[in-house]
């Protein structure tokens, strides 16, 4: 029962992550600049996300500026 909790703690907090994310402009700290148009989990990064108009994925932890 343990792990089952764990685990529904860690999708509802990505979840939530992803939600407050997915649509928000943001910068990077390599400069690049746009929308994230969509958030993964990564078991080597934990969260990543695309920004519109760039190839790739970047950790979570790069975003240097949000939309508020």
């Amino acid at each position: 029962m343990e792990i089952e909790l764990q685990v529904s703690t860690i999708l509802s907090a990505f979840e939530e992550a992803r939600s407050q994310l997915i649509g928000r402009s943001v910068v990077l700290t390599d400069g690049k600049a746009g929308t994230v148009e969509n958030v993964w989990l990564d078991e080597l990064h934990g969260l990543r996300v695309s920004i519109k108009g760039h190839d790739g994925k970047w950790p979570v932890s790069t975003v240097k500026l949000a939309q508020s």
